[in-house]
């Protein structure tokens, strides 16, 4: 399939598929979605909620890294210890994380970006004091931890091009997952979504979506 750069809203770039029409990120800024989507609305919301020393995250889709480097970059602020796992079936190549700019964009050293690519897969590796990254190449029907997190990225590719990962069943792993109180929030707000996971437990709200989407989704293990 083809895959090409797009430069997207706030000057990040990302990586678009002309066959799908669907890209990794927003095309109305990849570093803004994902600060609004998963920092600002999950892990900061989950925190608030639940002040800890420690915490769990699993990404579904680590896709281009940035939701992880975006995440590391908080330790620092946080002072919290963050145990990061991140799923993807489809690693991107190693030309195409040298085509993303994230770390120009956030003004740090591209060094960082590249070390939580270059971690071995299905190893636990710790990246600071703060902060340690697991990457696993599974398909997300394939997961099978129980109880284990507290915090879900969900980041997979849109359910128009992908219905199969929002699925009721899909989400019932999530929801096994988690752990009690744990949190999944993702960018999607399709009203088909929100019912999968209302069908497995989870309590959901719609909530205001990152630039140039309304809405979006949050769902609670209660």
């Amino acid at each position: 399939m083809k895959r090409e750069f797009l430069k997207t809203g706030d000057g990040s770039t990302t990586i678009h598929l002309p066959d799908w029409d669907e890209q990794y990120h927003s095309k109305h800024g990849a570093i803004a979605e994902a600060n609004h989507v998963f920092i600002a609305t999950g892990l900061y919301h989950f925190l608030k909620l639940n002040p800890c020393a420690e915490i769990s995250i699993l990404e579904i889709g680590f896709g281009t890294g940035l939701n992880a480097l975006l995440t590391l970059l908080e330790t620092e602020i946080l002072k919290v210890k963050i145990n990061y796992t991140g799923v993807e079936a489809y690693p991107i190549s190693s030309d195409e994380v040298k085509g993303l700019n994230y770390a120009e964009q956030l003004e740090i050293s591209d060094t960082i970006f590249q070390q939580l690519h270059d971690v071995s897969w299905e190893e636990s590796v710790v990246i600071n004091s703060n902060f340690s990254l697991k990457k696993n190449q599974v398909f997300f029907d394939k997961i099978s931890e129980k109880n284990s997190y507290q915090l879900i990225y969900f980041d997979a590719f849109g359910a128009r091009v992908q219905p199969e990962l929002w699925t009721e069943e899909i989400f019932q792993i999530m929801f096994e997952a988690l752990k009690p109180k744990g949190v999944l929030v993702t960018y999607a707000a399709k009203g088909s979504v929100r019912r999968a996971m209302q069908a497995v437990g989870f309590v959901v709200e719609r909530l205001p979506g990152p630039p140039g989407k309304r809405e979006m989704l949050r769902a609670t293990k209660s």
